[in-house]
């Protein structure tokens, strides 16, 4: 039998950088279940803290609590993906400057728009071909 971690309100919230007053409140809105037992007795699970987290992940991506609830309580099968958290002043991000041709340049954040090296070089490739044929075909019609 799978041997349940218990957590402590205190050892959730420290997991999980939330406060107790937070954690309760989550619970009064419905966006989460109450602790398993009671009183003294109460005590958080893994589910919890999973719970917990994909709340913040959403408040990261600049949700209400009230869309998150919708989110958390969706059925259906075409969930979306949480959002990547929006970038705040500060925040260091990598991105590729593809050079293109004179004046014409690509910025692309591979890791931001889901695509795998070999899809942002295809990517890259295309653009490069699509900008060539239309250049050519300017000068064709002139």
């Amino acid at each position: 039998m799978k041997k349940i971690n218990r957590y402590s309100l205190n050892d959730l919230c420290q997991l999980v950088e939330l406060t107790p007053r937070t954690v309760r409140f989550y619970i009064q809105k419905s966006l989460m279940p109450a602790p398993e037992g009671s009183g003294r007795g109460a005590f958080y699970t893994q589910e919890h803290i999973e719970r917990l987290l994909e709340i913040k992940k959403w408040q990261d991506a600049g949700l209400s609590l009230e869309r998150i609830s919708e989110l958390l309580f969706d059925e259906s099968s075409t969930k979306p993906l949480p959002p990547l958290k929006r970038a705040q002043p500060g925040d260091i991000e990598v991105c590729s400057h593809i050079h293109i041709d004179e004046g014409i340049s690509l910025t692309l954040n591979p890791s931001k728009a889901g695509l795998t090296p070999e899809q942002a070089k295809q990517l890259t490739l295309e653009i490069i071909s699509l900008y060539q044929r239309i250049a050519l075909s300017d000068k064709e019609d002139k």
